[in-house]
């Protein structure tokens, strides 16, 4: 039975708020409408609770004998809020007290209050109708059934995430992506598309050696997915960006440096000038002096 108890506390996003975003200018200006209207109802009860509380002392003062009959207000309160009070003291009050006492306090049988009772009758009309509706009629989600909805919803959002982050990979947001599967991707792109001026193994043709440090247009991720992406058409390499994806740019862009100090067949000379990869500097290095090292004489 536990498990039929639906998870009211959800995830971060809750859903009125995701329903909201996703809302139109027509939608939006509707719903304001309906909450201003609804608005001024509450308004126009308030005044006319207001009014009939002010016509009903009017009246008790111009009709001294209605001084003493109670209002609606008291009516509804005795009725449905308060019950009908004891006197504190009287002999109604005693009465009502129990036979056991501790350090002299007394406890009294009163009846629960209206406004208590009403509340409890409501848990339990409340509690018949959602057992019903979640566990007899099956109508409503379980917790497990919210949990597995929750995970359908996040994996559509992870792929659309993805597929967002893979369409945006340009010349600056490009990475090395080391794992098996881009690399064999990438493989089979170079294979299909490369291999053919710069040898299956790298080792160049027409175009340039692969596998050695020395590049034309340099070394780095960033630069080999320029030149893949944009080619170098007075050298007769066309710009790919028309035939492969951003991540297939990127995917054979890893590949080709993977070819770094291999040994082709038959390689080509070196052609341009050798790379070296730039070593970042950490932003917070000590200074000689700070780390109290003495110049040497």
């Amino acid at each position: 039975m536990l498990m039929c108890i639906p998870s009211f506390a959800q995830s971060s996003e809750i859903q009125w708020v995701e329903d909201l975003k996703q809302m139109d200018s027509s939608q939006l200006t509707l719903l304001v409408i309906v909450g201003i209207i609804l608005g001024v109802i509450l308004i126009l009860l308030v005044l006319m609770v207001y009014l009939m509380t002010f016509m009903s002392a009017v009246f008790k003062k111009q009709n001294p004998e209605l001084a003493d009959q109670p209002s609606w207000w008291d009516e509804f309160k005795l009725k449905h809020i308060t019950g009908k009070l004891k006197p504190v003291g009287s002999k109604e009050e005693q009465d009502l007290q129990l036979d056991h006492s501790y350090d002299g306090i007394v406890e009294l049988d009163n009846h629960m209050p209206p406004w208590l009772a009403n509340v409890f009758f409501l848990t339990i009309a409340f509690a018949v109708v959602y057992f019903t509706y979640y566990s007899v009629l099956g109508l409503g989600k379980s917790q497990i059934e919210e949990y597995q909805e929750e995970l359908r919803v996040a994996s559509i959002q992870i792929e659309a995430y993805k597929a967002l982050a893979v369409s945006s990979i340009d010349e600056n947001t490009v990475v090395f992506d080391a794992t098996r599967e881009s690399l064999t991707v990438g493989k089979k792109i170079y294979d299909s598309n490369c291999a053919a001026c710069h040898a299956s193994d790298g080792g160049g043709g027409v175009g340039p050696n692969l596998t050695d440090e020395y590049w034309i247009h340099g070394g780095s991720i960033e630069d080999i997915f320029s030149v893949v992406k944009y080619g170098v058409v007075e050298k007769g390499m066309i710009p790919w960006q028309d035939q492969l994806s951003p991540e297939e740019m990127q995917q054979v862009s890893s590949y080709i440096m993977t070819l770094t100090n291999t040994t082709p067949a038959n390689p080509k000379e070196p052609q341009g000038d050798k790379y070296e990869p730039t070593i970042e500097q950490p932003i917070d290095t000590l200074t000689e002096e700070e780390l109290g090292v003495e110049e040497a004489q």
